[in-house]
Order: C-alpha cells, then sequence, then structure tokens
C-alpha cells in the first residue's frame, strides 16, 4: 500500500516555536484555518510510495545529502500567494541557496508523480479568505530571522490525524566533490 511522504527543511527549533506561536495568533484572530497545526518548513517536494520503495528513496536521500553544503539562511519579509496561502519568505540570497538544495532533489529523485515546489517560503496559513489574509498582513509586517540549513527531514503522512510526522532526518555531508571513480590504466 502507497502513502503520502514530504521531503522538507526545518528552521531551527526556536523558528518552529515562533512559527506556532503565530499561527495561535492569527487563528484567535480569525479562527481555524488550513495548516493552523502543522509544523513549520519549507516544502522540497510530495510522493506516495510503498514502504519497501520507501528504503531505496532513503538511500538516493542520503547520497544526495553527502555532496550538499550547509546553507545560512535569512527569513525577513511576509508574502502571500493568490490562493490565501500566508508565508514568510527567505532574502534573494538564501532563496537561491535553497532553490539549489531542493532542485538537487527534483533532479536526483526519480518519483513518479512527485509534487515539487520551486518557490522555498514557510507557510504561516493556507487558503485564507481575502479578509483574512489582509488580517494576517495587517497583524504581522516585520520579521529577522536566521538559521543554518544543514539537513532535510522525510515525513508520513498520517491518515487518521491528516498531519505529517517526521520519520527521518539527512545531514548534508558538506562534500561537493564528485566521487572518485577507481579506473584502470591498461
Amino acid at each position: 500500500m502507497q502513502k503520502t511522504y514530504s521531503l522538507v527543511i526545518h528552521p531551527s527549533d526556536e523558528i518552529l516555536g515562533l512559527v506556532k506561536s503565530m499561527k495561535e495568533q492569527l487563528a484567535a484572530e480569525v479562527g481555524w484555518f488550513n495548516s493552523k497545526n502543522s509544523v513549520g518548513h519549507i516544502t522540497i517536494c510530495e510522493f506516495k510510495t510503498t514502504e519497501k520503495e520507501l528504503e531505496n528513496i532513503k538511500t538516493q536521500i542520503k547520497k544526495i545529502c553527502a555532496k550538499l553544503s550547509n546553507v545560512d539562511v535569512h527569513l525577513n519579509e511576509f508574502g502571500s500567494f493568490p490562493n490565501g496561502a500566508f508565508f514568510i519568505a527567505p532574502d534573494n540570497d538564501s532563496k537561491k541557496s535553497l532553490k539549489r538544495i531542493m532542485k538537487q532533489f527534483h533532479i536526483s529523485l526519480l518519483l513518479p508523480d512527485m509534487l515539487k515546489s520551486d518557490n522555498p517560503h514557510l507557510t504561516i496559513a493556507r487558503r485564507l479568505k481575502p479578509e483574512n489574509l489582509v488580517k494576517a498582513n495587517q497583524m504581522f509586517t516585520t520579521i529577522d530571522l536566521n538559521f543554518v540549513c544543514d539537513n532535510v527531514v522525510l515525513r508520513e503522512f498520517d491518515e487518521k490525524v491528516k498531519q505529517f510526522f517526521v520519520i527521518d532526518t539527512f545531514e548534508f555531508g558538506n562534500n561537493p566533490q564528485p566521487e572518485m571513480i577507481q579506473g584502470t590504466l591498461f
């Protein structure tokens, strides 16, 4: 049986706590909203697979991470999408660095029907009504956060709870050199 998984970047615990607090403040103002109970994250991709196939995918993720280097991320503004999403955005340099990381997984993980995210952002709320999006923009006006992106997190969707839960973390190897391939001279 296939299950749903997502590969994400988690900011620091301090930022995760702040995002949770912001979600609670917004809920107190506008009521329940999509992603209210979701742990803050930057989505890389989402896919469905079997538990058996998942082991091969984890091996691929480890290989990709071995070659990735840590990235300093600066989150410095709020933004929104036309679909009612309200989020914290990285500055331009951080966005470029995060996109490079995300693209490595998009290119290297050859998964059928993989949903790819190519716009790094840290979601506060999804599918807000226009008037609630205005309230979110009025409540939260300035932000200045930093964290080091040094790993990716694999999460599994729990159908009963309707939330993703962390099942594995993959540290970056900070080894951007390609693997040496031993050959013969003669």
